[in-house]
């Protein structure tokens, strides 16, 4: 079990890859659609509420809907900038990143049980079902270690 947190996080964090490298490369993309998906709630007019999620904002309080699509646009960004600094340069915490990458889409599924009205299914819904076994993939492949090392 120690072996397994040193692992998740490592006594020394730097830019070594110590299983094998297909689940690094993977979250580099991750990092990449992360930064891309903030940046759309952050700066869209709508923040993403009615162009991607079909949320009506006609009613009642659609100015807060979308500032809270927006601020949640703004805390995707700096986790997306935290993935690319592991992607990039802290590489040995990529397996504990997959680990918060399971937990924080568990966290969105389990909110979606709260009502809401969509006119539609939003696309991270359905990336939520992609994600999980991916994203347990790459953890558990994050902890084979490479031939001849």
């Amino acid at each position: 079990m120690k072996l397994f947190f040193e692992f998740l996080l490592p006594p020394v964090v730097d830019n070594t890859i110590r299983g094998i490298k297909f689940p690094v490369y993977l979250f580099m993309a991750i990092a990449i659609v992360s930064v891309v998906r903030s940046s759309i709630h952050l700066l869209a007019p709508d923040g993403g509420a009615g162009s991607i999620a079909g949320m009506d904002l006609s009613v009642a309080g659609a100015r807060g809907i979308i500032f809270a699509f927006a601020l949640w646009g703004s805390a995707q960004l700096i986790c997306a900038f935290i993935q690319l600094a592991v992607a990039f340069r802290y590489r040995s915490l990529v397996p504990f990143m997959y680990l918060l990458l399971l937990v924080e889409t568990l966290l969105r599924m389990v909110v979606r049980m709260k009502p809401v009205a969509f006119s539609h299914t939003p696309p991270g819904a359905y990336a939520n079902y992609a994600t999980l076994p991916v994203a347990a993939l790459m953890l558990i492949l994050s902890f084979t270690t490479r031939r001849g090392t």
